[in-house]
């Protein structure tokens, strides 16, 4: 055997051990994940253990294939119910937003730095981009306002796909290529994202429809095929000349909302794949960087940083967010809240793998800011929301329900969790009003199963299986969230069951 490849795989393995210690670490301590896994990688480096890592392309690609999985992950994780009220703002952060940030950003540099307009645009397009790995795994922790975080969580997962655009282009002016006038390279763009809107969107309601239909021989092979679905998305898209990053997130975004089999089975595959994606990249990245040359890149990471943060991104909300009348406390947020991470630290390889004059300038300036930044931003995020008073009472948790086909007999299992806030406990099963077709058969309460009966009631903690027809699963599901919310009279207080919409 390859004793390369075995020491590889070693060495692999303890790397993701140690990173999932040190993130149940991080998160004890309010330290943002990628931290520690940017510091791994540096350990391990040049400066550290030793090895020496300096193929740029390689993990440019390696960068792309992580933020496929990550924006993948992003979009099945993102519901519909909340993203459907912050499209328009969403959109206009992710467009609008990034264009006036890196003019901003761009000005900055040239008037500061003394650098030409192509390189303070090109700076300026690398910095822009939010991160969707930091943002779905911070802002989803916090009680904050729902449409807000949507719109967040939209603008990361569809900002990547402009800004790389823009970066293309310039590091291919600035390496002596061909220069196109400023409206061919904007109708390109809008033509890529469009494009790659409309295949996203498509392989997501064709794959949903086929998922819904095929009757896997395994359970695990709903989450690959999930995953494969998003994966080909982008492939499609890209191999299309259009947009993948576009067409991955809303592929997610569609089989995410779609209530497919095994929906938390597949949600659990994606976060763990996403996390191992997270952890590789910032290792890679980590390697990549030198030690030795981050001192130089201090003092422009902070002042680019500190306009970015203190001047562009609130300009760039301010005008974005204007038509849709979103609470002056909620603009300051998002401000402050747009978190960068490895997409701008990726972004930053493509010019030095395009050999453009002063590239690795720009990748030491992006590294520091990210470092210091998401310090800065990270940490700080709980305090201002609560400075704010934008942070959201908890509600009850909606439950988690789990469903299975059963093709022969055109019915579905739905297993059912009873969360500690659910107003579920102590109703009796008759009290449910499920429809004709559907019934609780079997209840674990404590680690023991038992056939329940028209006198057992349901507890906090209580595990249940429920067989319902096919075509009354949806209608089963809307009945128990809304007792699960509003308890026995549920529909005397109005409830009905749909996904809840926290303003």
């Amino acid at each position: 055997m390859n004793t390369t490849v075995t020491a590889a795989l070693a060495v692999g393995a303890l790397v993701v051990l140690v990173a999932a210690v040190a993130l149940r670490l991080a998160d004890r301590i309010g330290l943002p994940s990628l931290l520690i896994y940017l510091a791994l990688g540096i350990a391990l480096g040049e400066s550290g253990a030793g090895v020496e890592f300096e193929d740029v392309a390689l993990t440019q690609t390696l960068g792309v294939a992580a933020l496929v999985v990550i924006l993948a992950e992003g979009g099945l994780t993102t519901r519909w119910a909340d993203v459907r009220r912050a499209v328009g703002p969403g959109v206009a952060l992710s467009t609008v937003g990034v264009v006036v940030s890196v003019a901003v950003v761009a000005a900055v540099a040239v008037w500061l730095l003394d650098s030409s307009w192509p390189f303070a645009l090109l700076l300026g397009a690398v910095v822009t981009s939010t991160d969707a790995a930091a943002v779905f795994s911070t802002l989803r922790r916090l009680p904050l306002p729902r449409r807000m975080v949507a719109s967040l969580e939209l603008e990361s997962g569809l900002n990547d796909a402009p800004v790389i655009l823009l970066v293309l282009a310039l590091s291919e002016q600035l390496t002596g290529g061909h220069t196109y006038p400023w409206y061919l390279v904007l109708a390109e763009v809008v033509g890529e994202l469009a494009g790659g809107a409309v295949i996203g969107v498509g392989l997501g309601f064709g794959g949903a429809w086929l998922l819904r239909r095929a009757a896997l021989p395994l359970a695990g092979f709903y989450p690959l095929a999930t995953l494969a679905l998003c994966v080909l998305a982008f492939s499609s898209a890209d191999l299309l000349h259009t947009s993948g990053f576009v067409a991955v997130y809303l592929c997610g975004l569609v089989l995410g909302n779609a209530a497919l089999p095994h929906r938390a089975g597949t949600i659990g595959f994606a976060e763990g794949l996403a996390s191992l994606a997270q952890i590789g990249l910032f290792v890679l990245l980590g390697l990549l960087v030198s030690p030795s040359r981050l001192p130089e890149a201090l003092l422009p990471a902070l002042l680019i940083g500190g306009v970015l943060l203190l001047v562009a991104r609130p300009l760039s909300v301010a005008v974005s967010l204007a038509p849709f009348r979103m609470p002056v406390s909620q603009q300051l947020f998002v401000s402050w809240a747009g978190l960068r991470g490895a997409v701008p630290i990726v972004l930053a390889t493509f010019p030095v793998a395009a050999q453009v004059p002063g590239a690795t300038r720009v990748f030491d300036t992006v590294f520091v800011l990210v470092v210091v930044f998401t310090l800065v931003q990270g940490w700080s995020l709980p305090t201002v929301a609560r400075w704010l008073r934008i942070a959201t009472p908890v509600t009850p948790s909606d439950i988690d329900v789990e469903s299975a086909p059963l093709d022969e007999l055109g019915a579905e299992l739905m297993q059912l969790r009873v969360p500690d806030t659910s107003r579920l406990h102590g109703v009796y099963l008759p009290e449910l009003r499920l429809p004709e077709n559907a019934a609780v058969v079997l209840v674990v309460r404590g680690g023991q199963p038992f056939v329940p009966d028209r006198s057992t009631r349901l507890m906090r903690g209580d595990q249940a299986l429920l067989v319902t027809a096919r075509g009354s699963r949806l209608e089963a599901e809307r009945r128990l969230r809304a007792v699960s919310r509003g308890g026995r009279l549920a529909t005397w207080r109005g409830e009905d069951g749909a996904p809840s919409q926290t303003d």
